[in-house]
This record gives structure tokens, C-alpha cells and sequence, in this order.
């Protein structure tokens, strides 16, 4: 397969992620599955499985399930990824106060308010039995969302061969990640704010620049070299090899990031809508209707933490509640908030609405495109190529 002109480092990215193109489908935890990441690797890319929201035992089940499904002749490599945010305080006071607000949107489903809310999972970093599956089952590749392990959990995960990433959002945690993780992680995935899911950031209740995709690389690149050998940026970057994330659709969106200097580059929203993926009729719906995915919206109130959706009745919810005005309602931490969220969901599903449903989509979202996981990486891989001037055969 002849592949469009790459850089060194995405040459080099290619042979340590043992894949064919630097095309990763994100991890998307509710959304990818065994059989979506699995399609992908074989296909050439770098599949990818969500286990933030699951507990040791179902993470041990799917990795093992999407290990069966690899081809080995094609690579065998696929993703996984965890959550490391901070262990929440659970607070009984702002835990009613937000059941009190959605007690309303329950009623008019005939839905059970629950009487308290739990924390639903834990963060990877407080879970030594995530780790031990881990230790035992040695995915190939790893990644971090919401923060970086302690180094001596890095250490363990690198001897067992594992490839190491790790979101940033910011020059800062880029730097942090870099000087925390004492060169070894592997790739720093840079989330632009376009991005669709649960926004990066290590501390929600910080401040956020709130960074395009294609700022936050050029900022991060600023002491790597672009395809042309030309320095990029102002030197603020950082050294690890950059993988873009955010607001990636087509193959022209490729290029322009490998242009830029990108050792990869990660679509979550674009692979929404392959059959392969887990989400339910409600979401496909609003994906491949233009008039509701052309809005998206960074919200707290569906989880606790920033994350961009579909416009959705949560989403009015979040307006409704700011336009009232009155006291200031104090969310749950993340994932206590996701609790009530997803128990509203599910007695709003019942009766058929969809619409409290965490539809988590980029700004690229009217842009998807009704294809199965093999088909759209081809597609890409074809645009990819046509944007570079090369023949699609």
C-alpha cells in the first residue's frame, strides 16, 4: 500500500503502534466495542476500547473479547483507555439539591428519583485490580484521559511493553505530562475543543483557554519540525510525539494535521454511527439529523465534568436552570453527577425519549457519514490520499 509523504514522526509512529495508517479511532467508553475496535485494526488503524466506565472484571472481558477478533497477520494492536480523575467527595447536601432539580424531569416519565447517588466507577488510579488486569493481560497499546498515572504505575505498564498515551488540553498539561511522566509516555493525544465526550482537562473547575484543535497543535509542535523540515510555532511545545484529536472528520482534516507536523491523528465522531458502535436509536437519529447535530454544546450537567453533546433536552435543561436564576446550584463531582444522569436517561428512554441521553459529539458532527467501521476507514484513507494529489487505487 503506497501512503501519501509522512514525517519522521509519523514514520516513527506507524512502526512503534505496529499499524498501517496514523489513523486512530478514538476510545469513546459507551460507544466503541470489541467489534468496532477490532474492525479497525484490522483494517489498518488503531482500534480503539473505552473502559473508564467499567469495572476490572468487565474491562478484563473486553479486552479479551477484542483480542479474539484481531487479526494477527494485521497487526493485533488495538487501544485501551482509562479515566484518572480525582477521587471524588462525595457531599450528601449538593447530592439532594440536584435531585431536587431533576425531580420534575423524572416525574414527567414516571421515573423513580433515586434517593441517593453513588459514585458509579472508580478513577484508574484508585483501582489496583484495573491495574493488576492490565499487568495481566498486557494490551499493547494504553491512554490516559483526565490526568496521567503515578510514575511508578507508568514504569510497570512500560515493562510490560505497553505504549503509553495521554491526553492534554493545554501547553501546561502537555508539560506536566512530560515532567510527571519522566519520558515515558509515548504520545501526548492533544484535544482541541471541538472535540465531542468528556473534554481532557485535569481539573474541571480550573481555568481552560478552551483551544481549537489546530492551535493546540501548532502550540505543542512549537519545537518539533513540520513535513518540509520548517520549525513550527514559538517554542512553547513540547518533545513527545503529538497525535491531534478534535473536529477531525475527512481525509482533507488529515492532512492538514500530519502537515502540521501531528504523528497521528484520532476521530471519535466520525465513527459514531458505524453499526459496529454501541449507541442506541435515539443517538443515530440525532447524529444523521443535520438540524440537531449541527448543535453541540459543552455541558457539566449530564456528568459532572465538561463534555460536548448533541443538543438535547440535558442540554435545555443546563439553560433552564442558568435562566432561572436564583440560588446557584452546586453539581455532584464527576461521576456522582453521571449517576443521576444516567438514571434520568433510562426512565426517559422507557417511555421513548432519547433525549436525556449522554449524545456525546464533536463540532464535526453534521459531517458524519452512514458507513460501517471497515468502509470509513478506507474512505478516509482514500480522501486522505486524493487531498495529497495521489491516486485512490
Amino acid at each position: 500500500m503506497t501512503l501519501p509523504p509522512l514525517s519522521s514522526a509519523s514514520k516513527r509512529a506507524l512502526s512503534k503502534l505496529g499499524i498501517t495508517y496514523p489513523i486512530i479511532q478514538a476510545p469513546m467508553a459507551g460507544t466503541s466495542t470489541p467489534l468496532l475496535a477490532s474492525t479497525i485494526s484490522n483494517a489498518g488503524g488503531l482500534g480503539s476500547i473505552g473502559l473508564g466506565a467499567s469495572n476490572s472484571t468487565a474491562a478484563k472481558k473486553m479486552i479479551l473479547d477484542t483480542r479474539k477478533l484481531l487479526d494477527p497477520n494485521k497487526g493485533g494492536k488495538f487501544n485501551v483507555n482509562f479515566f484518572v480523575h480525582s477521587t471524588p467527595q462525595f457531599d450528601p447536601s449538593s447530592n439532594l439539591k440536584w435531585l431536587e432539580k431533576l425531580k420534575p424531569h423524572f416525574e414527567r416519565y414516571g421515573g423513580t428519583i433515586p434517593e441517593e447517588l453513588k459514585v458509579i466507577y472508580k478513577s484508574f488510579k484508585d483501582d489496583d485490580d484495573m491495574l493488576n488486569v492490565l499487568l495481566e493481560t498486557k494490551p499493547p497499546i494504553i491512554s490516559f484521559h483526565f490526568g496521567i498515572p503515578p510514575i511508578h504505575v507508568l514504569r510497570q505498564l512500560k515493562d510490560i511493553g505497553s505504549v503509553l498515551m495521554v491526553t492534554a488540553t493545554s501547553i501546561e498539561e502537555a508539560q506536566k505530562i512530560e515532567k510527571e511522566g519522566e519520558g515515558l509516555v509515548d504520545f501526548i493525544v492533544a484535544q482541541g475543543y471541538e472535540a465531542g465526550g468528556h473534554r481532557g482537562i485535569f481539573d474541571p473547575n480550573g481555568p481552560d483557554e478552551k483551544l481549537p484543535t489546530f492551535v493546540l497543535c501548532s502550540l505543542l509542535l512549537s519545537t518539533n519540525t513540520n513535513n518540509n523540515g520548517a520549525q513550527v510555532g514559538v517554542g512553547v511545545g513540547v518533545k513527545t510525539p503529538i497525535i491531534a484529536a478534535g473536529g477531525i472528520m475527512n481525509g482533507r482534516h488529515i492532512k492538514t494535521y500530519l502537515d502540521l507536523g501531528c504523528a497521528a491523528v484520532q476521530l471519535g465522531t466520525a465513527f459514531i454511527g458505524c453499526p459496529e458502535s454501541s449507541v442506541d436509536q435515539g443517538f443515530r437519529e440525532a447524529l444523521f439529523n443535520p438540524d440537531k447535530s449541527r448543535c453541540t454544546m459543552m455541558t457539566k450537567y449530564i456528568s459532572g465534568r465538561p463534555a460536548r453533546s448533541i443538543c438535547n433536552k440535558f442540554t435545555d435543561l443546563e439553560k433552564e436552570i442558568q435562566l432561572e436564576g436564583g440560588e446557584v446550584v452546586e453539581l455532584p463531582e464527576y461521576p456522582i453527577t453521571y449517576d443521576a444522569g444516567k438514571a434520568l436517561h433510562a426512565a426517559a428512554k422507557a417511555q421513548g425519549e432519547y433525549g436525556y441521553g449522554a449524545q456525546w459529539a464533536g463540532q464535526g458532527a453534521p459531517l458524519a457519514r452512514k458507513l460501517d467501521a471497515k468502509e470509513m476507514l478506507e474512505t478516509l484513507v482514500r480522501e486522505w490520499k486524493e487531498a495529497e494529489g495521489m491516486s485512490s487505487a
